[in-house]
This record gives structure tokens, C-alpha cells and sequence, in this order.
């Protein structure tokens, strides 16, 4: 009898041990199980337009400059935006010295001014800027940013845009996706007035 009652003991301290070490044990998956989903929350966050821009090395004049125009605050909020971003190639269109120039800064509000005209409020997709120029009889015209009108057109199956000077852009790349809105990378930089 008294072996029965010592490992009944043996048996109820080994059970009363095990079922601690179990609570244990699951404290501390969930607690990892927590980590992990924190992890995974700050991973799945998309980058912002700024960000988007500064990962991808055709717009490294356009980051430049928007650091110099002090909008990347600005761009990196909550939006959405839509940002006709000229590559570099499209800034390299410019006269001979024009970047130089606007990046200095005594030129901050012209470069501002020019930055703003191509960029509009609301995240507008290829397929809404398409849809929205054939419901327009080919033209759609769009208020940027800077207050200036810029219009939207279809020639040859490319969307392009005209500038309030006449100036011509075509979008050589659409839908280029981040959280606060779109970009849609264009071959020339477009002028406001």
C-alpha cells in the first residue's frame, strides 16, 4: 500500500511538473508567435512614393530635386497621390546647366513649382486615366497639385501629357504601385506656365 500512495504522489507531482512546464512552453510560443506577427506587420508595409522613387535608380534626379524642393515630407504622406515622375533620362533633356540651376537654393520655389505640376491628388491607375480620357472625347484634362492643368491624351496607345506650354510627355511606364498613391515614370519633364 505504501508503494501505491508513493507513486500516486510520484505520479500526481510528476503530472502537477509537466502541466507547469506546458503552460510554460505555451506562454512562450505566443509570445513568439506575437514577435513574429510584429515582424511581419512592419515587412508587409509598402513604401511610400518617396521611398518607391529612392529604391529605383531612374529617378535619382527626381529625388534629388525633391529633397531640394523640401517635398519629400510632403510626398511621403498619407495621399494619395498621383506622380508623373520624369526618369532621368527625361531630366537630362533639359538645357545643358537647368537641373544645376534649379537645385540651388535660390530656386527652391520655381523647382517646387515644377515639381508640384506633376503631381495630382488622388491615386489615379492606368486604366482609370484611360477610361476617364475615352469617356472625354480623348482628352482629359487634370489639375495638378501646383493649381496648373495638365492634359491627357491617348496617340499611338501611349498616354501622353501636354503642358500648359505645349510641352509633350509620354508615360513610358504605368503603375508603378506604393501605399499613399501611383507613378507613372514619363520620358520628358513637363513645364507649368
Amino acid at each position: 500500500m505504501k508503494t501505491i500512495k508513493k507513486l500516486s504522489i510520484l505520479l500526481l507531482a510528476s503530472l502537477f511538473f509537466y502541466a507547469c512546464e506546458e503552460k510554460k512552453k505555451q506562454e512562450n510560443e505566443t509570445v513568439k508567435t506575437e514577435e513574429v506577427a510584429e515582424v511581419m506587420e512592419v515587412e508587409e508595409t509598402d513604401p511610400n512614393i518617396v521611398e518607391v522613387a529612392s529604391g529605383n535608380d531612374n529617378f535619382s534626379t527626381l529625388v534629388a530635386a525633391v529633397g531640394a524642393a523640401d517635398l519629400a515630407g510632403t510626398l511621403s504622406g498619407d495621399g494619395p497621390f498621383t506622380v508623373f515622375a520624369p526618369t532621368n533620362d527625361a531630366f537630362a533633356k533639359l538645357p545643358d546647366g537647368t537641373v544645376d540651376t534649379l537645385l540651388k537654393p535660390e530656386n527652391k520655389n520655381t523647382l517646387t513649382s515644377i515639381l508640384t505640376y506633376h503631381v495630382v491628388s488622388g491615386a489615379y491607375d492606368a486604366a482609370a486615366v484611360i477610361d476617364a480620357i475615352n469617356k472625354n472625347n480623348g482628352k482629359f484634362t487634370v489639375t495638378t497639385v501646383n493649381g496648373g492643368m495638365i492634359d491627357l491624351s491617348i496617340k499611338d496607345g501611349n498616354v501622353m501629357l501636354t503642358d500648359a506650354k505645349g510641352g509633350m510627355a509620354q508615360v513610358i511606364m504605368a503603375d508603378v504601385p506604393a501605399s499613399n498613391g501611383v507613378i507613372h515614370a514619363i520620358d520628358n519633364v513637363v513645364m507649368p506656365k
